[in-house]
């Protein structure tokens, strides 16, 4: 007899499903490459321009859009605010993923109701990341964005911040200072972890106890802080 108090077991929500839209064939080549050999993502789409990068979108509801800036038809803040934008009934999350390093389009992509904003030099391992973040709710904005964005905030503050308790619950320690200067001065995690010479996992456990005590979201709202707090200052 089946035991009535054994909980049902959890249904696996399956791989995150992603749409890809760029209008370059090795670009969407590669990221395919990269996505689809991780064991927890699937692409299910390509699109060549905006228009079909919508229409696709609206059709099959993926989990995750990477969109390009530059796409003919209809370009890729545009896909965006129509994807994800304010007023957008059942929003869908949208990383744009661009070559392009410019101000305008970091602040069209983040206004347009992207969760992030990711450079394609800046690597498979935060394409990847990127992804994960998108789809949990989170949000990836390449590190040497971040870091010219939140020095703009900090020095004009022109722009809306993400609610936050600008004091911690509890004092952090002297290592996730540490950690707190390097995710605020743009490295990535790898990067942190060499810099200090400790493991990745452990630099994971430190960036944990941040957000706890920072009552931060992800990493973004973990460097706005330091800049704010002026825990860093723009050299």
């Amino acid at each position: 007899m089946r035991d009535m108090h054994m909980p049902a077991p959890t249904p696996d929500p399956g791989p995150i499903r992603v749409l890809l839209a760029d209008d370059q064939d090795m670009v969407r080549t590669g990221f395919r490459f990269f996505l689809d050999a991780q064991p927890d993502i699937t692409v299910v789409a390509e699109a060549v321009n905006g228009e079909q990068a919508v229409a696709l979108a609206r059709s099959l509801r993926p989990d995750v859009c990477l969109l390009d800036i530059r796409m003919p038809a209809l370009d890729g803040l545009e896909a965006t605010r129509l994807l994800a934008g304010p007023g957008v009934a059942d929003p869908l999350r949208v990383v744009v993923v661009t070559t392009f390093d410019l101000d305008e389009y970091v602040y069209g992509a983040l206004r347009g109701g992207a969760c992030g904003f990711l450079l394609k030099d800046a690597g498979p391992t935060l394409l990847v990341e990127a992804v994960r973040a998108a789809a949990r709710g989170d949000s990836l904005i390449s590190p040497s964005v971040t870091v010219r964005l939140l020095s703009h905030l900090t020095a004009q503050d022109a722009a809306p911040r993400p609610p936050k308790e600008t004091r911690p619950t509890e004092p952090l320690t002297d290592r996730e200072l540490d950690v707190v200067r390097l995710v605020a001065t743009g490295r990535t995690n790898q990067e942190i972890a060499a810099g200090l010479f400790v493991s990745l996992s452990t630099v994971k456990t430190h960036l944990g106890s941040v957000q706890l005590k920072l009552n931060a979201r992800n990493r973004v709202e973990i460097a706005a802080w330091a800049w704010e707090t002026g825990l860093v200052q723009e050299s």
